[in-house]
């Protein structure tokens, strides 16, 4: 219908890796219908997250802003709500009449993780109360795997009644399967086939018409650990193809490295899955495996949602496909994500599809942070983002620099040269990689007079950033 404005959908994965899927480059297991996805629109191919923490960075897709201007910079502090009194898609979209919902992981508040308890799932309410005032209309809250066994929303309710919850709790709190386990219930009520029910129920109920079309961020939990996939999608994995973790002994040699300390344990936190060094092969090919697998689960339900939105909308669809940040794999000798600068955590796949086919079969190299994200879903529906928003539409020219930040953690790249500040225990750690001639970031360039002026520049980028942002 000529003038109709377009119904919208942001749809993420959490913690998954760019060469997990077909159309970046995966074998290890099929992924069809992103790949379709990907053939419809625009692929991004230097796309880099905000920060290689959750709750940063869905506030950063959320709000355009970095994690330094948006404050909510810490999955653990807690000051570090993101404040309903900024500007944010669900607001942006809800003031222009648009119909707005939320299915899935939220993470816009940091989690109470010293009150979670073996036996019990604790009362969830103040948070799904935050999470409307950011300008949800409907919410299907489910949170977080681990979250939704330790505190009571709307999947865990469900799943208990189904009588899942108490089998799923127990493997989530099992120690000894390392984060590593099969779901203990029906594949239909793992959290990720939920998220893709109750998105496809939504989408066919929503009051989708000319004055009121509809706006949803669509928010899968997986494949984010725990690696936890239905038995059955484990078939569906070519283990020729998952490859072995990267690591290179030399590369923890040195004690001035920030993730010294990571590998050789304890972690002290800078990794959830540090100072594994002691971990067998076969550890890692069954955790790559259920990995792979929870990735193909995430792709059924992706096709399950594009389908309804198809069959609702037609070609009235604005479709953005990314994930939160990465996850190391195995690679450097971690799992997990926390303070990693590395390619494998902080450079993500992007994928657009606008109506008409604009933009089909397309590649763009342009340099793309998820700040992006939101001022191109408003201008897509011809809305206005605010003014002090540091992403710039995808259809824009790119960035000079893209950042990632979090509590005590600050990363630069031009899209070639990534320099990473750290703090911790006291100490500052500086790495400088060049990812052209070392794809692997095993060698710490920072401080070597060959490399003094690409340090300079970029030292002199984040400096400018927050100069421009932070202290206008």
């Amino acid at each position: 219908m000529p003038g109709k404005r377009p119904a919208v959908l942001l749809i993420t994965a959490d913690q998954l890796r760019r060469d997990a899927l077909g159309c970046y480059g995966g074998r290890a297991v099929a992924t069809p219908h992103l790949d379709r996805l990907a053939g419809e629109g625009t692929v991004f191919d230097r796309a880099y997250t905000a920060s290689p923490w959750c709750l940063p960075s869905r506030s950063s897709l959320l709000t355009g802003r970095y994690p330094r201007n948006h404050r909510a910079y810490s999955n653990f502090r807690e000051e570090a709500w993101l404040s309903p009194d900024l500007p944010n898609l669900y607001r942006g979209f809800g003031e222009a009449g648009y119909e707005v919902g939320h299915v899935g992981k939220c993470h816009f508040a940091p989690v109470p993780y010293d009150s979670t308890r073996p036996d019990a799932t604790l009362p969830y309410d103040d948070f799904h109360e935050h999470y409307r005032k950011l300008g949800i209309d409907h919410l299907a809250l489910q949170d977080d795997k681990q979250v939704s066994v330790w505190f009571r929303d709307d999947y865990a309710r469900e799943l208990e009644a189904a009588g899942h919850l108490a089998a799923y709790r127990e493997a989530v709190w099992n120690r000894e399967a390392r984060k590593v386990f099969t779901f203990p219930g029906p594949a239909e009520w793992h959290p990720d086939s939920w998220v893709g029910r109750k998105a496809v129920e939504w989408i066919a109920e929503a009051d989708d018409t000319d004055d009121r079309p509809l706006f949803g961020w669509i928010s899968f939990s997986g494949p984010h650990f725990p690696f936890d996939p239905p038995a059955e999608y484990l078939e569906r994995v070519d283990e020729a193809e998952l490859g072995e973790p990267r690591i290179d002994p030399e590369e923890w040699t040195d004690p001035s490295r920030l993730h010294y300390r990571s590998f050789h344990g304890p972690s002290g936190g800078r990794v959830e899955g540090g100072g594994d060094r002691h971990n067998e092969p076969e550890y890692w090919r069954r955790l790559r495996k259920h990995y792979a697998a929870n990735v193909a689960l995430i792709d059924d339900q992706l096709g399950r949602i594009l389908a309804a939105a198809e069959q609702r909308f037609g070609d009235d669809l604005v479709v953005i496909f990314t994930c939160d940040h990465g996850e190391m794999l195995g690679n450097h000798g971690f799992w997990g994500k926390n303070r990693c600068y590395y390619d494998d955590v902080l450079r993500v796949p992007l994928i657009v599809r606008r109506p008409g086919g604009a933009g089909a079969g397309e590649r763009s190299d342009r340099l793309t942070s998820l700040v992006d994200v939101y001022p191109t879903l408003l201008g897509a529906a011809e809305l206005p983002p605010d003014a002090d928003c540091d992403g710039r539409p995808m259809d824009d020219t790119g960035h000079p620099h893209v950042f990632a930040e979090g509590e005590g953690f600050s990363t630069v790249t031009d899209g070639r040269h990534k320099l990473a500040i750290a703090h911790a225990e006291g100490v500052t750690y500086t790495e400088l990689h060049d990812t052209a001639s070392d794809p692997g970031e095993v060698h710490n360039l920072a401080g070597l007079p060959e490399a003094a002026a690409v340090q300079r520049d970029l030292q002199a980028a984040t400096l400018d950033a927050l100069l421009r942002t932070t202290l206008p």
